[in-house]
């Protein structure tokens, strides 16, 4: 359903961000794409839904096929438009408007009502429904993180990115979060979630992918990367080593998968 094939990203003409970057999302799926900060994972995000040229960025090779269309020169509404939403990073709510305007302005690009996809998102989260007329920017952490993800889904996307959804929320609301990504995938839309929460993002994934300075240098089912000696060293916290010895183990680990 979306594939990134051989991307190439530079920024300002200068600085090279992913070096020649492939994955895929297959239809109906949750993916899960891993990696520290810095690794380039939200430049991919932006790659795929027309947001490079906002931070003067641009590809300079690959190409982004989305249900068989190469979107890669595309602009945002129009990637939108054909299917593809994200929730960005920091939730970046208008913190101004209400609960409701804010899910009106997730709609912007359908030709069709409002109502029926408002009431949708009101059933997933009831919380939303009774705080409609609220301030959005006096919501809690996790009640902004349902209201964006909300808005996303108000444009019904078939494919929804979502990008660090549980950052900066207690493990409860990361919970309830983790299980509203389920849900959604469960009525039809397919998942591409981006986290450094692995524990989080590969037990409802079913494939997973690792990026390491703008490159992907690991791609294995979820269960099997749950697994993976690395993964649980240095993104499930796993013992001591993964701190004591971090920049020895890096060298050493990096070397084993790029080899």
């Amino acid at each position: 359903m979306l594939s990134v094939s051989n991307l190439e990203v530079v920024y300002n003409d200068v600085i090279l961000v992913l070096r020649g970057v492939s994955l895929e999302v297959r239809e109906g799926s949750i993916v899960a794409l891993l990696g520290a900060n810095g690794a380039g994972k939200t430049t991919l995000l932006r790659a795929m839904t027309g947001l490079l040229d906002v931070h003067d960025g641009k590809v300079t090779k690959g190409q982004v096929t989305l249900n068989g269309q190469n979107v890669t020169s595309w602009d945002a509404p129009k990637i939108v438009a054909a299917g593809l939403g994200q929730v960005l990073e920091g939730r970046r709510v208008f913190s101004e408007f209400t609960v409701e305007e804010n899910l009106r302005v997730g709609g912007h690009t359908r030709s069709g009502g409002l109502a029926e996809p408002i009431e949708q998102v009101y059933e997933l989260f009831p919380v939303l429904k009774e705080r409609r007329r609220r301030t959005a920017g006096y919501l809690s952490g996790g009640e902004q993180q349902m209201l964006a993800i909300g808005r996303a889904l108000i444009a019904q996307p078939q494919v929804l990115l979502l990008d660090e959804p549980s950052l900066g929320l207690a493990p409860k609301i990361v919970q309830q979060i983790k299980e509203i990504v389920v849900e959604i995938n469960q009525r039809g839309t397919t998942v591409l979630l981006v986290e450094q929460n692995a524990t989080m993002a590969l037990s409802i994934a079913q494939h997973g992918f690792v990026m390491e300075h703008g490159k992907i240098v690991m791609d294995k089912p979820a269960a099997e990367l749950l697994e993976d000696d690395d993964i649980r060293d240095f993104y499930l916290g796993r013992g001591e080593s993964a701190t004591s010895y971090r920049n020895l183990k890096h060298y050493k680990r990096r070397k084993r998968w790029l080899s």
